[in-house]
Order: C-alpha cells, then sequence, then structure tokens
C-alpha cells in the first residue's frame, strides 16, 4: 500500500504523487483551504428516480393515511375541511386554506397539481389556487395553459403576475410551461425565507420555481407578503410557519407532496457566503490549525512532516507553529544538503511538491520569506531541474 500523507491544504496524496499547497490557502472568509480534506463532507442520501430524497419529509403520497397525519384547515386544526378522493387531495368550495400540522422554515417542496378537466370560466377564476410558502409567500397555482398572448384574441387573458408559477402579485414566470386542465403538473421549489436582524431586513429571501422541469423562477427576491389579495411590505414573523394550499372555489387536485428543510443561505458563516462572519471563520481555523499541531513532531524533520506544518500555518500562524516550522524546514533543508546526486534525485518528485507548496504559502503571505524555496532554487538550478 502506497504511503498516504495530508497536504498543506489538507488534500490527499499518494507519497508517490505530486503533493503541496493546492489553489488558495484559507484566509479572513474562507476556512478551509481549496480542495481541503479537513472540510466536513455532505451528509449522504438516497435521491432515486421518482422518488423522494430519503430525507425529505413526506407530507403526502397519495394515502389518506398522510392527509390525516399531516394537513389540517387552517383556523380548524381538529377538522380537515378539504377532502381525499382517488389518492388526492382536493377543496371542498368553502374549505379555505389547508395547511401542514407541521412548520417549517427554507426549504426545498416539491408539489403536484392538476386544474379541473371540465374547463369553467377564465382568467382567475380558471382551476386557481396557490401555494403559500410558510402561509405567506404564493406561488400561484392556476390554469394558464390557453393563455398566449401571441393570439389574438388571446384565448384566456390573465394578469401575467397572476398567472401559473408566477409569484403571485409580484413577478411573472419567465415563461409559461402549463399543461392542458386535467394533466398532472409539477412545481420542484428552492424557497429561502428573508433575514432580519430585529425589524431591520438583512436579506429580502428568494424563490426559485421549475414548473414541469422549466425554470420559471430564478432566485426572485420577495417583495412582499401576499396573504391579502396585493401585496404588503414585507415584515419580520417566525422563521417557521406551516405551509398552506389556497382553496380558490376550483376543485384542484393536489398529489405527491414532499419537503426537504434545507440551511439558510445566512446559516454557513465559514465559507464565504452571504453569512461569512470574520470571527467565525478565524476561530475555526484556530481550531483547526490546534488540533493538527498535536500531530506535528520537531524531531522528524521528512518530507511528512514538512507537509504536516506547513498545513498547520496555513491556517493560523503562532510563535509556537513558526518556530515548529522553522526547526522542521530546517532540519530538512540540513538533511537534502547531505544527499548525494542519486539521493536528490530520488526525492526530485516531493521536493518539486514541498517547492509548489512554498509558492503558494509565499504567494498567500502566508509566508514573507522562506529558506526552503531559496534551497529548491539552488538546487533545481544545479541539477537543471524542470
Amino acid at each position: 500500500m502506497k504511503k498516504i500523507f495530508i497536504s498543506a491544504a489538507g488534500i490527499c496524496f499518494s507519497a508517490s504523487l505530486m503533493a503541496g499547497v493546492y489553489g488558495d490557502t484559507a484566509d479572513a472568509r474562507h476556512a478551509w483551504a481549496v480542495h481541503d480534506n479537513n472540510r466536513p463532507n455532505p451528509v449522504k442520501i438516497t435521491a432515486n428516480p421518482g422518488q423522494a430524497p430519503s430525507d425529505a419529509v413526506i407530507l403526502f403520497d397519495g394515502s389518506e393515511a398522510t392527509f390525516e397525519k399531516n394537513w389540517c384547515s387552517a383556523g380548524k386544526p381538529s377538522t380537515n375541511t378539504w377532502k381525499f378522493v382517488d389518492g388526492t387531495m382536493m377543496p371542498v368550495k368553502g374549505a379555505g386554506y389547508l395547511m401542514t400540522k407541521q412548520s417549517f422554515g427554507d426549504c426545498q417542496l416539491h408539489i403536484e397539481w392538476a386544474a379541473p378537466t371540465e374547463i369553467v370560466g377564465y382568467g382567475q377564476g380558471r382551476g386557481n389556487s396557490g401555494v403559500f410558502l410558510m402561509g405567506n409567500y404564493e406561488v400561484q397555482v392556476l390554469d394558464s395553459y390557453e393563455t398566449d398572448p401571441s393570439k389574438s384574441p388571446n384565448p384566456n387573458p390573465v394578469c401575467a403576475d397572476g398567472q401559473a408559477s408566477a409569484v403571485y402579485a409580484e413577478i411573472p414566470p419567465l415563461v409559461n410551461a402549463c399543461r392542458a386542465p386535467g394533466e398532472w403538473q409539477t412545481y420542484d421549489i428552492v424557497f429561502h425565507q428573508p433575514i432580519w436582524e430585529g425589524d431591520k431586513m438583512i436579506h429580502p429571501g428568494s424563490i426559485t420555481v421549475f414548473h414541469n422541469g422549466v425554470l420559471t423562477q430564478d432566485h426572485w427576491e420577495m417583495e412582499g407578503l401576499t396573504t391579502h389579495r396585493f401585496r404588503r411590505p414585507l415584515k419580520p414573523h417566525a422563521t417557521r410557519l406551516p405551509l398552506k394550499l389556497q382553496d380558490h372555489g376550483n376543485p384542484v387536485r393536489f398529489r405527491n407532496i414532499w419537503i426537504r428543510e434545507i440551511p439558510s443561505r445566512y446559516a454557513d458563516t465559514v465559507s464565504g457566503g452571504p453569512g461569512t462572519k470574520e470571527a467565525d471563520v478565524l476561530a475555526l481555523r484556530q481550531k483547526l490549525a490546534a488540533e493538527l499541531f498535536k500531530k506535528v513532531d520537531t524531531n522528524k524533520c521528512d518530507y511528512d512532516m514538512v507537509q504536516n506544518i506547513f498545513e498547520v500555518v496555513s491556517y493560523y500562524k503562532t510563535p509556537e507553529y513558526l518556530e515548529a516550522c522553522k526547526k522542521i524546514v530546517s532540519g530538512y533543508i540540513a538533511n537534502m544538503e547531505k544527499w548525494d546526486d542519486a539521493m536528490l534525485d530520488s526525492q526530485k518528485g516531493k521536493i518539486m511538491a514541498l517547492q509548489r507548496a512554498t509558492v503558494t504559502l509565499l504567494r498567500n503571505k502566508v509566508f514573507e520569506k522562506c529558506a526552503l524555496s531559496e534551497k529548491i532554487k539552488e538546487i533545481s538550478k544545479k541539477k537543471n531541474w524542470k
């Protein structure tokens, strides 16, 4: 088995492969280096075609059991005034909103719906319902199949910000991807709620929608709540609220509903995203450096130990770490000076890997100067290494 080591950027290499710091080191906005093997890997889930991901909450799978378990009438928690029909949920006229018994915040939502096969009415009166994220932010459900402004007269005129997959009363869909009445349609929605600090809004939140697999809302940043007919200014609310479906007097059917709770875009404070906090970045870098330094042995001045101490100081520098780095590097240089040409040639791959590491560390100002870099340049020139 080949010997494995961790590079200064935390990347795994075998001893026979190119090594060294890769790309950029950690900085004030990024706790980890590029390709850093110390960075936690994502949780593994299963995601099979046509099935909900393994970490999803199944809100309705076509069974009466999930209908009764997860849903209730808004305002009447003990009475469900929608009905279960042939594996679908649908409203009884006048039933009002149907809402989840569980509350959610930022999420990925999959929901399927079908407008009535029998066409009755026109415009907002045809197959009207709505998906209300957190009970407030509406993605419109409507039979917009025949809405076509290229025809004169338009077969079913609908206001642009009120047709299927519009963020209701705010923004029309990018395209009309609506299928015919009675056909099943899908919404795949990514929702991020507004972020507040007291009464100050830090970010308005956003909605992304794929309607029947087509992008119809591209990270739309919301302007207002739509629990009333017209939008009104955003204001603070609870960070978790029920999902609601609207009864608008039309027998719209719903099926196959699942939701995945996802982190806020502001939850990651160490990776350079919108919520990055330099104090959190620094604290994690200090912690990583301290943990890695426990494995450093200043009495071992070999290739692996040079890489190990480079990794430590690339995260965080203290007088103790720098003194250890100086000792290990000096010891490695002393060893190199004892090697004959055959030994140098046999170690060429590792030596040049260390040179690449020092170049990166110097470029990123982890070091102002480096004796190892100068020594390797001297040897490379003498040996005519490229």
